[in-house]
């Protein structure tokens, strides 16, 4: 039976995959900064370890708490909205800690035993923003830009070592806690000067006819875990495929006041 750790399953994303990799028969290493059983299902084949991304400590911990581990879900990630001209970059810092180094240092931590047995997956979760321009997201943008580049690098490198490396891009999911956990975080991020904008990009987003669930996303993860060709994207909902088949986002469009 195979097992997969999972970054950031508190909830959005992260929760919905690892109730699908249970519910498909693996064994589920779900980890989160605040451990809480309670989100998940009660079973032998689930265990909730604690995890920092952004702590080296936390990372070697979790990992030699996991055993051997088959399949690597990078999702932890934090959301940002805000004008990039009132963003600190402390907070600028702390995006990139979470979303692009600890993606970084999680692979790094599970690349020994992977080529050690000349198999293994890492998938990381990304966004489509990295492919369709949004406004008010820069730095968010940025550092998933960076994943994506980092990811299709490293499937490179490591292709020889029979090790695959994904990327799963989800589109806008408003289903998620993304927005509520960066609450504190973006206080203050748009200054009277953006207002309006922002207000109408917002709207732009809720009127959008195509968003991204977290089902989507789950379900894209099990196939990009399952997938055994050297495909690299896997985008997941609505809005992601069509921007995969080269239509415009309709969120970007809307939010820039287009048609």
């Amino acid at each position: 039976m195979k097992t997969v750790l999972i970054t950031g399953c508190s909830s959005g994303y992260g929760l919905e995959t690892a109730r699908r990799f249970h519910a498909g028969g693996w064994n589920v290493v779900a980890t989160m900064r605040t451990p809480r059983p309670d989100v998940l299902p009660l079973s032998d084949r689930i265990r909730v370890l604690a995890l920092d991304v952004t702590r080296p400590e936390s990372i070697a911990a979790a990992v030699e708490a996991s055993g051997p581990i088959d399949v690597l879900v990078n999702n932890a990630g934090i959301g940002l909205f805000g004008a990039w001209e009132a963003t600190p970059m402390a907070t600028v810092r702390e995006v990139f800690d979470t979303n692009t180094f600890g993606t970084m240092a999680m692979t790094q931590a599970l690349l020994p035993q992977f080529r050690a047995r000349r198999s293994g997956t890492i998938v990381n979760v990304t966004s489509t923003v990295a492919l369709a321009a949004m406004p008010l997201v820069a730095a968010y943008t940025a550092s998933k830009t960076a994943v994506e580049g980092f990811t299709a690098s490293l499937a490179l490198e490591l292709a020889s070592f029979d090790i695959r490396v994904k990327l799963v891009e989800p589109g806008y999911g408003p289903d998620t806690r993304f927005t509520q956990n960066g609450t504190a975080r973006m206080e203050g991020l748009i200054p009277e000067a953006y207002a309006s904008f922002a207000q109408s990009a917002f709207a732009g987003l809720a009127e959008s006819p195509a968003v991204t669930r977290a089902s989507d996303v789950a379900d894209a993860v099990w196939r990009a875990a399952h997938d055994g060709t050297r495909r690299l994207r896997h985008p997941a909902g609505a809005d992601a495929l069509a921007i995969a088949q080269g239509q415009p986002s309709a969120a970007s469009s809307l939010a820039l006041g287009g048609a």
